[in-house]
């Protein structure tokens, strides 16, 4: 909830500040932009290389697990297909085997989904603070008086995530 609150705070900041100017220097309108941090996390060179590069780095453990939770599968699926005709304390024996290795892929599996996203927001950082500092060339470059990159709603004029997609790929 903390993010939200942050956006909407920092939102209704920068209309303050607008509604605060000067009449002089609204009458000579406020040249505002708008990027779409979205698309640009989606489409962006860096975005892309930093998701193929997590894709790599996480291949293998991806590949373990995705083997794993078959074998998990395969045997719980002879345990239900022999389990009828097993001695009591044979069942019980693989239905424990089952159980560990049930919590074993779990654990596994909440770890992997840990890891993975704790780098992701790591790269995505990365590619934000290039994505600032790029917003932040366009808007001197061109006078911007104001650059939001969340909002309700925005008009496809003031849009200028195109332009900062462009800068990136450079």
């Amino acid at each position: 909830m903390e993010p939200v609150i942050k956006k909407a705070s920092r939102a209704i900041a920068a209309l303050v500040i607008a509604a605060s100017l000067p009449l002089s220097a609204q009458a000579q309108e406020l040249k505002v932009g708008f990027v779409s941090t979205e698309k640009i996390f989606r489409e962006a060179a860096p975005a892309k290389a930093a998701t193929a590069k997590l894709e790599q780095e996480f291949a293998k453990r991806d590949k373990d697990l995705q083997e794993l939770a078959a074998k998990v599968k395969a045997t719980a699926e002879k345990l239900d297909k022999e389990g009828p005709v097993l001695a009591e304390s044979e069942r019980a024996k693989r239905q424990r085997e089952l159980t560990e290795m049930d919590r074993d892929f779990q654990r596994r599996q909440r770890e992997f989904r840990e890891d993975l996203n704790q780098r992701r927001n790591e790269e995505l950082a990365v590619v934000l603070e290039k994505a600032n500092r790029v917003i932040k060339q366009i808007a001197e470059a061109e006078k911007y008086d104001l650059v939001l990159q969340e909002a309700v709603y925005f008009s496809p004029r003031i849009d200028i995530t195109d332009k900062v997609l462009k800068a990136l790929s450079k």
